[in-house]
């Protein structure tokens, strides 16, 4: 992607063997988020070679992500995702414009690797969803998530409130989205938001360990089983049944291969 427009969106982007990391980085607003760093990412999830394993999302200075650049709130600006602009078109094109911010995020979903976010400091707002895109989060002490929509009059809307029910149950999720509070790193993984807490100068190299760990075993295998267990709780136990049947003899296919 070109560096310029990744500059131009507040992030950074490394491709390392099998790893990919995002960062987010606009530390001097503590890397609030805007429409153009979605469609970034986006264009990011668009281009990611297949041979990444594992895609790393974290984020620059004191701060995981502060949210949506409040600037996209103000009345008296009419800028790309900004309220006036949206408020000022057909309730089809807003929906329209939200998906394409939602593609920033949804593409963490992605069956071909694994995505971990980094988590330090504040993750409010969009950054909370961001975080919660990614299928495990690994979070310093010093950790405040904190779901702040409703607390300005809105809902999230970033693709955040799906992962977080099925990380933390129904009612835990709507408490947390209806009263705004933050949740401190060791609630997060008393809860299940969070696989482990360490101190922030651990976090990097604790995040690098599970990413070797994920990137050993047969590329495959990795891949299958996330496409298993995503909307296994939805599935019939007939249906998941059925898929396991077929991603094994996959499996078994490729091996007999590779031995042959």
């Amino acid at each position: 992607m070109d560096p310029k427009t990744l500059e131009d969106a507040g992030l950074l982007y490394d491709v390392t063997g099998p790893v990919a990391t995002i960062t987010l980085h606009r530390p001097e607003v503590r890397n609030a988020q805007t429409p153009a760093m979605w469609h970034a990412l986006a264009a990011i999830g668009d281009e990611l070679p297949d041979d990444v394993r594992v895609v790393v999302v974290k984020g620059s200075g004191a701060a995981f992500s502060a949210g949506l650049d409040r600037s996209m709130l103000d009345p008296s600006t009419a800028g790309e995702g900004s309220v006036v602009a949206l408020m000022s078109q057909s309730d089809d094109e807003v929906s329209a414009a939200i998906d394409g911010f939602q593609r920033g995020f949804t593409f963490l979903r992605d069956p071909r690797f694994v995505s971990i976010a980094a988590v330090h400091g504040y993750a409010i707002g969009a950054g909370f969803q961001l975080a919660l895109s990614c299928d495990l989060r690994v979070v310093a002490d010093d950790v405040q998530f904190c779901m702040k929509e409703s607390a300005l009059g809105l809902v999230p809307d970033l693709t955040g409130t799906k992962p977080l029910v099925e990380s933390v149950g129904y009612a835990r999720a709507l408490e947390i989205c209806a009263t705004a509070r933050m949740v401190g790193a060791a609630e997060s993984v008393d809860i299940g938001l969070a696989l482990a807490a360490v101190p922030p100068a651990e976090l990097d190299a604790t995040v690098a360990d599970l990413a070797a760990a994920l990137t050993a075993p047969m590329v495959g295998a990795v891949r299958e089983t996330k496409a298993l267990l995503q909307g296994a709780a939805e599935r019939s136990l007939d249906d998941q049944r059925r898929l396991e049947r077929e991603a094994q003899t996959r499996r078994f296919r490729e091996l007999v291969a590779l031995l042959g």
